[in-house]
């Protein structure tokens, strides 16, 4: 199950859609029997079922920098998730992958006794660390990305919580030899993700940058980012994947800018299979990701991130696709949470406490409050 903020298809608008359709690809390439709920203008890999939660990504509707917080758009995703969960529920499957960050998934894998595991991409938010924490259940396991997240989850962290690294399917992301002395920035153009300090350090330093990404939020493109642009400092628009690939390979480093708790960096080792190493922005987990093939600043500082990017440049390429090979594979990935499904499914009918949930916290059905065994 994902989130239906955006549709789960090529070209990604973030980590978390490529996340969900690399994992369906690579479950569905094991012989799995996959079926994805997602909005219903995903396109699912080869192979895989889609089962739409609602007819299309709600940010087409209800943008999220104009919706968020509103009775609007909580109730159009509450309508949307308690449907999921009767589907999901009265589904038949063997175990639920849960990537939807909604209060209702977690709930419903403990009172249906449903075995699950549930990934939490960002940082923890109020109403969604309430339902994680009453929902956890020997069958409901839940992972975070990096070791620093576990740790802004839960100080003192449950047995059913672990950490498995994000993925990718190293093919997809080939490794070039040289660089041409630029670099590149990619993301979902937001505030957050810093794009425009990546254009001010790549000016200092006198490095040519592309950045590549949607612009999700237009007001800070126009605003922040175009008055950078010029000269050596260029937009080059959203590409596919195989087309990021190319144009990862063809340059000399990657500039990494988040500015908030990042929980991972999916952008950033893709980059680095294909050979970058990267100038980043110290927040959050991306120095346990990048590890000694990145240079770091801290946030804010463009001067320090013109020295970080000049330093990267001189770090050695093959190093940083090892890096990427040796722990953020698909197949380690898909390995640690396929362990997870079956540990879910074997405690299935465990002895646990029962729990009654309020019709908010889960949705109206009075039938749904768990019970002991």
């Amino acid at each position: 199950m994902t989130h239906i903020r955006h549709p789960v298809r090529p070209p990604f608008m973030g980590g978390m859609e490529a996340h969900g359709w690399y994992l369906a690809r690579e479950l569905a390439a094991r012989g799995h029997a996959v079926t994805m709920f997602a909005s219903g203008d995903s396109a699912p890999p080869p192979g895989v079922t889609l089962h739409p939660v609602v007819a299309e990504h709600y940010d087409r509707r209800y943008p999220w920098h104009d919706f968020h917080g509103t009775d609007t758009l909580n109730d159009h995703l509450d309508t949307a998730f308690a449907g999921a969960c009767r589907d999901v529920a009265a589904g038949g499957f063997d175990v639920v992958h849960n990537n939807t960050l909604h209060r209702f998934v977690p709930r419903v894998s403990r009172a249906k006794r449903l075995p699950m595991v549930s990934s939490m991409h960002v940082p923890p938010f109020a109403a969604l660390r309430r339902a994680m924490n009453d929902s956890l259940a020997p069958w409901h396991l839940v992972t975070t990305c990096s070791r620093r997240q576990l740790g802004r989850w839960w100080d003192d962290t449950p047995p059913s919580a672990r950490v498995v690294g994000n993925g990718i399917a190293l093919a997809d992301w080939p490794y070039c030899e040289a660089g041409d002395g630029s670099a590149v920035w990619a993301g979902r153009i937001t505030p957050t993700k810093g794009a425009h300090l990546a254009a001010q350090a790549a000016r200092i330093a006198g490095v040519p940058l592309t950045l590549y990404g949607v612009v999700e939020h237009r007001d800070y493109f126009e605003d922040e980012v175009k008055p950078h642009l010029g000269g050596d400092i260029r937009y080059g628009g959203h590409l596919a994947g195989a087309d990021l690939a190319a144009a990862f390979g063809r340059a000399s480093a990657l500039l990494f800018t988040p500015l908030w708790d990042e929980p991972f960096g999916l952008a950033a080792i893709e980059a680095m299979a294909c050979g970058l190493p990267v100038a980043a922005i110290e927040m959050g987990a991306v120095r346990e990701v990048i590890g000694d093939c990145g240079a770091y600043a801290p946030a804010d500082d463009a001067e320090a991130l013109a020295r970080a990017l000049r330093e990267a440049m001189a770090l050695p390429r093959k190093a940083a696709r090892d890096r990427v090979a040796r722990r953020f594979s698909i197949r380690a990935m898909v390995d640690g949470y396929e362990a997870l499904y079956g540990e879910a499914i074997a405690a299935r009918d465990a002895e646990w406490p029962g729990i009654a949930y309020a019709p908010h916290e889960l949705w109206q059905a009075p039938e749904v409050a768990a019970t002991g065994a």
